[in-house]
C-alpha cells in the first residue's frame, strides 16, 4: 500500500507539471547583444550608462497599471513582471521581486546603498532597499522608468 501511494503521488506530480499554462505571456522583443543594443537618447544615456537618476514623479512608467513585462531599455532583457509592481509613493516605479537572474546587485562605493543593474548588459536601473516593510517580501527595487520599456501582455 505504501508503494502504491508513492506511485500515485508521483503520477499526480508529473501530471500537474505537464498541465498547460493558459496565462498569456508578453511578447517581449528579442534580447540584443552589445553590437546591436537599442539606440539611447542623451537623457537615457545619462541614467543608463552614467548611473544618473530621473527626477522623482516624472517617469512614464510610474503609474502604469497594465499587465505585462518591464524590459531593459538598452538590451530588451525581461526584468520585472507587473504582478511584482507596487505603489511605494517614492516617485519611481517599485517592484518587490525581479525575474529570476535578470537583475544584478552591486554595493555602491559609499556602502550606503545597493545599485541594481541589468544582468545581461549592465544598464543602471536604480537601487534596491530592504527592511522597509512595504510588502511581504520586504524588498523595494526603486527603478528609473527611463531604464525600462514596457511590453503589455496580449
Amino acid at each position: 500500500m505504501k508503494h502504491f501511494l508513492c506511485l500515485l503521488s508521483c503520477i499526480f506530480t508529473l501530471t500537474a507539471c505537464a498541465q498547460k499554462n493558459d496565462k498569456p505571456k508578453a511578447q517581449t522583443p528579442p534580447i540584443k547583444d552589445k553590437m546591436n543594443w537599442n539606440k539611447l537618447t542623451p537623457e537615457e544615456e545619462r541614467v543608463i550608462v552614467h548611473k544618473g537618476t530621473e527626477y522623482p514623479g516624472t517617469g512614464k512608467l510610474l503609474n502604469n497599471k497594465e499587465k505585462g513585462t518591464y524590459v531593459c531599455r538598452r538590451c530588451n532583457a525581461p526584468l520585472y513582471r507587473s504582478e511584482t509592481k507596487f505603489d511605494s509613493h517614492c516617485g519611481w516605479p517599485s517592484f518587490d521581486d525581479e525575474i529570476k537572474g535578470a537583475v544584478k546587485r552591486v554595493p555602491d562605493p559609499d556602502g550606503m546603498r545597493v545599485e541594481i543593474t541589468c544582468n545581461h548588459c549592465g544598464a543602471h536601473l536604480g537601487h534596491v532597499f530592504t527592511g522597509e516593510g512595504f510588502t511581504a517580501k520586504d524588498t523595494r527595487h526603486c527603478v528609473n522608468s527611463i531604464s525600462m520599456a514596457f511590453v503589455p501582455d496580449k
